[in-house]
């Protein structure tokens, strides 16, 4: 058995404790992230860090790296205030990982990529063609977190593009029938396969669904 604590974890090679901390919790939601800047100039870039924080209001978090120069992410979420998550297929995978390059300030990665813009009246942040579930959001608050100068970007979702057979009936988005790919560590790439939907769980039934006995 392995053990790491925490003075091991701090001697580790930089980049294994960067790969082991990041695959950690394992399979993480996958997407790329659409902004455009006050100029026009699009940026796009893949997260993995969306979490859902409530739905009434309709809310999603997301983690953004600390600021660096050449990052436009979170300079064009904070003026237009407005932005797009799109998942990712497996068609585009590896152009949607491109998009984690250094690029210099004011390229957009749309272009550089081979992702297509698509915009909706009344509404300023490109989505991407390309996907087939696509989310607009419009900016509620950023959180600076001091540990470790991370920001925490909380938007309210107000558009949802998908298509008819994606959402069933009650309301669940079925993300097989999606295509959406899904991610673990930085660059660990996975198809999702559909196990079981189980009934809300109640005190008085056991793990399998059916009725505790007395």
């Amino acid at each position: 058995m392995i053990i790491i604590n925490h003075e091991r974890c701090s001697q580790l090679d930089k980049q294994y404790r960067i790969n082991l901390i990041n695959s950690l919790v394992g399979y993480r939601s996958l997407n790329l992230l659409g902004t455009q800047c006050t100029d026009g100039i699009t940026n796009l870039c893949i997260v993995s860090s969306v979490f859902h924080m409530g739905s009434n209001p309709a809310l999603l978090g997301l983690v953004m790296r600390p600021a660096r120069a050449h990052n436009d992410t979170l300079r064009n979420i904070v003026s237009s205030g407005q932005y797009t998550l799109n998942n990712v297929l497996p068609d585009w995978y590896k152009q949607a990982h491109q998009t984690s390059a250094a690029y210099p300030s004011g390229i957009s990665e749309f272009a550089i990529c081979g992702f297509t813009e698509q915009y909706i009246d009344g509404f300023k942040a490109p989505f991407v063609a390309e996907s087939s579930v696509r989310i607009g959001l419009d900016l509620v608050e950023v959180l600076d977190i001091a540990v470790n100068g991370t920001s925490i970007v909380i938007g309210e979702v107000t558009q949802i593009l998908t298509a008819d057979d994606v959402i069933t009936s009650d309301g669940t988005l079925n993300h097989v029938v999606a295509g959406t790919l899904t991610v673990a560590g930085l660059d660990s790439y996975y198809r999702t396969a559909f196990l079981e939907r189980l009934p809300y769980a109640k005190p008085d039934h056991v793990s399998d669904g059916s009725p505790r006995k007395k």
